[in-house]
């Protein structure tokens, strides 16, 4: 005689199977949220080291703009 599973075994087994499905969205909706969240830490990261180059490249070119001032006024002077 052949053994069938009780109705009991086969909510059992389809709940696990539900258990399981939700596990595995859940791990992947942290693994996102995760992953989400460092590219925005990158994000920020970077846009702070592009704040600190376009500072230190505006003070360059302020820097460059003074040196050649003075020196067309010396220029001017010499005139």
């Amino acid at each position: 005689m052949a053994f069938t599973p009780s109705k009991d075994h086969k909510r059992l087994a389809r709940e696990q199977r539900k258990r399981d499905k939700r596990r595995v969205r859940e791990e992947a909706k942290a693994e996102k949220l995760a992953a989400e969240k460092a590219a925005a830490e990158l994000a920020a990261e970077e846009a702070a080291k592009q704040a600190v180059a376009d500072e230190e490249a505006r003070i360059e070119a302020e820097f460059e703009a003074e040196l050649q001032a003075e020196v067309d006024a010396e220029k001017k002077g010499e005139n």
